[in-house]
């Protein structure tokens, strides 16, 4: 079969795009999904979403890591589908949308979304790292030299530690570059290596920051390998967050048609 596809991409956290409105898709087929994000023998990405209808709001988002398997919230994919279904024509400036967290509401202003997370209630801080869930849970540690880390080799490390247990986690790491800014790079799992960049990990970041004190503001700027993001929030007594919003570019790369 030949299947449509679009290809997005946000601060270089790229995914394919599917409009699964008619259900099409074998949501079931690991190893095609993993196919079509290979970045040798398919279109290539660091996952896979499909937008599908929704009874309460605009549309539905499902998505997938490049291995295949469903995954938990996809900050730069939420932001991605927005412009995905502003595309299609299914919204224009503002909607509502469904994915595995709950809902999402978002604003689209030319090639930038914003989109508003999940409330945050609990902030583990430990010696060494802090450990937070803003749709997908994030490790997040401080580190003296940001470039010369291997991402991969420590962020497995931690990811596949006993922390964490079988579910592993995102790993983060981060160094301040001046007030309220700070340089983040982040291991995925699911992807199992370092991406560009990552949406609900530079929003745990800012919130860590936030609680750490190494942050002042209500609103952080984060600068992934991939670009820069901007986090804002509302700080309740103590670990509380809301009003939680992930801005920043998503933009289409192409689209074309390839057989399943």
């Amino acid at each position: 079969m030949k299947l449509t596809f679009h290809k997005y991409q946000g601060t270089g956290n790229d995914f394919v795009m599917v409009d699964n409105r008619d259900n099409i898709f074998p949501k079931n087929d690991t190893k095609l999904i993993g196919h079509l994000c290979d970045r040798r023998f398919g279109i290539g990405a660091d996952g896979l979403i499909l937008l599908e209808n929704d009874d309460a709001t605009d549309f539905r988002m499902v998505y997938y890591n490049s291995d295949g398997n469903e995954s938990t919230m996809c900050g730069n994919g939420g932001r991605c589908i927005v412009a995905f279904a502003n595309a299609l024509g299914l919204i224009e400036n503002e909607t509502e949308f469904t994915a595995i967290d709950g809902r999402h509401h978002a604003v689209i202003a030319g090639n930038t979304v914003s989109l508003h997370m999940k409330d945050v209630h609990t902030v583990s801080v430990y010696e060494n790292y802090v450990f937070l869930d803003t749709g997908s849970p994030h490790h997040v540690e401080l580190v003296d030299d940001l470039q010369g880390l291997d991402v991969k080799k420590v962020g497995a490390s931690i990811r596949y530690s006993g922390l964490y247990g079988d579910k592993g986690s995102n790993v983060n790491f981060v160094v301040p570059t001046g007030t309220d800014k700070f340089a983040v790079r982040t291991y995925e799992r699911g992807v199992e290596d370092e991406t560009l960049s990552c949406g609900t990990g530079v929003t745990a970041v800012a919130i860590a920051m936030k609680v750490l004190e190494k942050a002042g503001a209500n609103a952080v700027k984060l600068e992934t390998p991939g670009g820069e993001l901007e986090v804002s929030f509302v700080q309740e007594e103590g670990k509380q967050f809301r009003e939680i919003y992930l801005k920043g570019p998503a933009t289409f790369v192409f689209n074309g048609d390839i057989e399943w």
